[in-house]
Formats: C-alpha cells, sequence, structure tokens
C-alpha cells in the first residue's frame, strides 16, 4: 500500500471517528474539559496530521499518483487546521 492511499485512509478514518464522536457526545458530558481536549487531539487532530505527513513523504518520493498524494495532503491538513482551530478558539 503506498503512503498516499494511506493518507486518504486516514483521512477516512478522521472522518469516521468524527461521525462516532459527534454520535456519542451525550456519553462525555461529565468528561472534564483537558478530557474532551485529548480525545478530540487523539481522535482527530492526530489521524489527520500523520496523513496529511504521509501525503507530503509520498509527493517527495514521487511514488507514481501524485494526485492521490495531492488529495491526501489538502484534505487531512485542511481536516486538521480546521479541528486544531476550535480546538484553540473554542476550548
Amino acid at each position: 500500500m503506498k503512503l498516499s492511499q494511506v493518507s486518504l485512509l486516514l483521512f477516512g478514518v478522521s472522518v469516521v471517528l468524527l461521525v462516532a464522536l459527534t454520535l456519542s457526545e451525550r456519553a462525555l458530558v461529565g468528561i472534564s474539559p483537558g478530557g474532551e481536549k485529548l480525545i478530540t487531539f487523539l481522535l482527530l487532530i492526530l489521524p489527520a496530521g500523520i496523513g496529511t505527513v504521509l501525503g507530503a513523504i509520498s509527493l517527495g518520493r514521487k511514488e507514481g499518483q501524485a494526485w492521490l498524494a495531492i488529495i491526501g495532503l489538502v484534505l487531512n491538513s485542511l481536516f486538521a487546521i480546521f479541528h486544531l482551530m476550535i480546538l484553540v478558539f473554542a476550548g
């Protein structure tokens, strides 16, 4: 499996985890704000950040399909930056 494919797979995992986290939000009511930030970082930002790095590495190595690496790089970076900004500014 090429790194660009893994990057896109990590984007898909991030989206699935976002849906799962949104659906289970009621169960997380009693958690401290620090715990919520940690869960958000581990489940949403970290996989997308790793996907961004893998997409950039794939693009640098010129593994073949550059468009796949670019799509993985852009989608993962936008996803990670969006949720990082929510985490930083909204808490």
